[in-house]
């Protein structure tokens, strides 16, 4: 049938409008790389754990996951970039306590909001936190540790004031009654020295940190923050079993995205994600971190397990006297 004056220029025209169209309007996610944002230097926790995940999710929906480090301001830095950022699915954060949960409450300035400017796509790991005894501590179990402290103070060393660890430390002194003398240092790794030689009692650190001397028999730890024994050290008992209910803590990773992603995008990252770690459970579980359960794994999940780590934070950080600076 003949195409008349009028529809052919009525096509050329849509042709036309079209053209002007960008090209993400036709493209199916992804079609290009994806940039990866981890808040701190290379090396750590947060970096090695959004490596392993940036490349399942690279492998899983084929495009490169180039992985930006951006530390700073207790991760901070990285947040605000990430929260700024076009909400495309492009730009990705690795999330963690520090500029989720914890800075909120010890940054009296910062340049996003946590609980609204991500959308959360899957939380991937976590490392429970556990108290650690220099051996000369006459302490074997954590009701043992409680009564000590009771009786003459015990000192507890953490990675720092305002520290996730720190945090959990106020946590637990308000839950036993302990008494404890706070003992601040620059890093976790930075107080084990320390706890071997004798200057300090005890520290409350990462598992992850903690286990290779608690094997060596170089120090001892006596409680993991976690709701069942490590699989790692099963010899461990749990905060809960030593008569301290409900008691769990971590430093965990997770991924997020900004606020305002589609939720197609969203739903898409976090298959990815669920299909990666199926293949790299075990190199994380070797790393002493935990793996989320199915239901963190969901955006859902995520967001309440966020949302209720902040509300600990909040209650900590007024048990330690924090002021945000």
């Amino acid at each position: 049938m003949p195409i008349s004056r009028r529809t052919l220029i009525a096509g050329l025209g849509l042709g036309s409008t079209l053209s002007l169209l960008p090209r993400a309007a036709f493209a199916a996610y992804p079609d290009r790389p994806i940039h990866l944002i981890v808040p701190f230097a290379p090396g750590g926790n947060a970096d090695i754990v959004g490596r392993i995940v940036g490349e399942r999710i690279s492998s899983a929906l084929g495009q490169p996951v180039v992985v930006d480090n951006r530390g700073g301001a207790g991760g901070s830095i990285g947040a605000e970039a990430v929260a700024r950022a076009t909400p495309d699915g492009y730009t990705l954060f690795v999330g963690s306590n520090g500029p989720l949960t914890v800075n909120p409450f010890v940054q009296a300035k910062l340049g996003y909001d946590p609980l609204k400017d991500f959308a959360a796509v899957a939380l991937t790991s976590y490392v429970p936190h556990v108290i650690i005894l220099n051996e000369k501590v006459e302490a074997k179990t954590l009701p043992e540790l409680i009564a000590l402290s009771k009786q003459t103070p015990v000192n507890i060393a953490t990675s720092g004031v305002g520290s996730a660890t720190h945090m959990t430390l106020e946590r637990f002194k308000a839950a036993t009654g302990a008494n404890v003398t706070h003992i601040p240092y620059k890093s976790g790794g930075a107080l084990m020295p320390d706890l071997m030689g004798g200057s300090i009692q005890a520290a409350m650190t990462e598992f992850s940190t903690a286990l290779p001397l608690h094997k060596g028999g170089k120090a001892r730890i006596v409680a993991v923050a976690s709701a069942q024994r490590s699989q790692l050290a099963p010899d461990i008992a749990t905060f809960i079993e030593g008569g301290v209910k409900g008691f769990t803590a971590q430093s965990y990773i997770g991924i997020l995205a900004p606020a305002a992603t589609p939720a197609a995008i969203v739903t898409q990252v976090q298959k990815a994600i669920v299909a990666g770690l199926t293949g790299a459970s075990d190199k994380l579980r070797a790393m002493g971190s935990e793996i989320a359960t199915s239901e963190q794994m969901t955006p859902e999940g995520f967001t309440a397990f966020i949302r209720a780590d902040y509300d600990h934070m909040r209650e900590a950080a007024k048990l330690a006297g924090i002021v945000p600076q």
